[in-house]
């Protein structure tokens, strides 16, 4: 009689609070369960810049022939080691250098006490000597991207066609092309993707000739300098010097790269007419690898067959390498200047 009444008391027990104590079970098993899961974004940067972002959206890449490889949850992503491998780290300023244990970025990270704020993402990136984390807010790496693209009309003056006539020399075709971008990611989202460079194309540009007036001799190719010429050079023996201009002005400079310069105009070839650093384009702003020249370095330009750019600033990005793309104010200078090798001081 006893045990027919416990049962009883049981049964009204489990009818009464038994849905809300499953309830609550279930909601415990989800939160353990995203607690575990990694809401970090990863970005991937592997050899020949191919760059792999990991949020979640998209299926799990095979990474088995790098140094780690990826869990894939409905949270996100998390990234796992392998064992002894060195892995050095940037987050606030400082760099550690630790060996790996067979765990996850994730875990790796909390060893070291480093717990990424929901809007740092963790750069991932591979070298012969092992993998490089950058926890920051903000992450920019080049990305090799294969695309399609569309033929350009290359215009060449003919002196030997009458004036209002044309004459198409070569039929373009689009193509797929090999290019780097610079990317840039900020508090979790990408903000910003300049083309860099074309490494190949399949494109074919279409060549139109067009007559001239009367055939004439043509001038040399003149350029906006925005500087007088160099008539002296001082350097000292850490490389740093100082220049004399031909108007007896002596700027002083901390060093001297001899580099690679380019000229672009804006509304070609995908440049605008702001800089990344928010100015207006202008003869004298110059384009760089900020990895190579700091935005904001102030600089005299020679080329080495004299022709003088001079005074400028480093305010636009899109190049990468030794190199400089130089801004000038019409199309037809920047195919007169092309390609050429030059120096340039780097101003104090």
């Amino acid at each position: 009689m006893r045990t027919q009444t416990l049962r009883k008391k049981l049964y009204e027990f489990w009818r009464c609070s038994g849905i809300n104590i499953f309830t609550a079970a279930i909601i415990l098993c989800a939160a353990l369960a995203l607690t575990n899961r990694a809401g970090a974004i990863y970005i991937v940067n592997g050899v020949e810049d191919s760059a792999i972002v990991l949020d979640g959206t998209g299926e799990d890449p095979n990474l088995s022939n790098k140094l780690i490889y990826t869990a894939n949850g409905t949270k996100g992503y998390d990234v796992f080691l392998r064992a002894r491998q060195s892995v050095t780290v940037h987050y606030n300023g400082e760099t550690i250098t630790v060996r790996s244990r067979k765990e996850p970025i994730t875990q790796l990270l909390k060893r070291l006490d480093i717990l990424p704020s929901p809007l740092e993402m963790v750069g991932v990136d591979f070298s012969e000597s092992g993998v490089e984390l950058t926890v920051s807010s903000e992450l920019s790496y080049y990305e090799h991207v294969v695309e399609e693209v569309a033929c350009e009309t290359v215009r060449v003056a003919n002196p030997k066609l009458e004036k209002g006539t044309e004459n198409v020399v070569q039929e373009g075709s689009d193509g797929i092309r090999s290019s780097i971008y610079e990317v840039v990611w900020s508090n979790g989202s990408e903000i910003a993707r300049q083309f860099v460079e074309e490494l190949d194309s399949t494109a074919v540009d279409k060549i139109v000739e067009y007559g001239t007036a009367e055939p004439v001799q043509e001038a040399p190719a003149t350029f906006p300098a925005n500087d007088s010429p160099i008539v002296n050079v001082s350097t000292n023996a850490d490389g740093s010097g100082v220049l004399t201009l031909a108007s007896g002005e002596k700027l002083n400079f901390s060093s001297a790269k001899s580099m690679t310069a380019t000229a672009y105009t804006a509304g070609h070839g995908g440049a605008d007419y702001y800089t990344a650093t928010g100015t207006t384009v202008r003869v004298g702003t110059v384009a760089v690898d900020k990895k190579v020249i700091p935005l904001g370095t102030k600089m005299y330009i020679v080329t080495n067959d004299g022709i003088v750019y001079g005074a400028s600033v480093a305010e636009d990005t899109g190049v990468r390498g030794n190199k400089v793309d130089l801004y000038f104010n019409t199309y037809e200078e920047c195919i007169n200047f092309g390609r050429r090798s030059c120096t340039v001081y780097i101003l104090t």
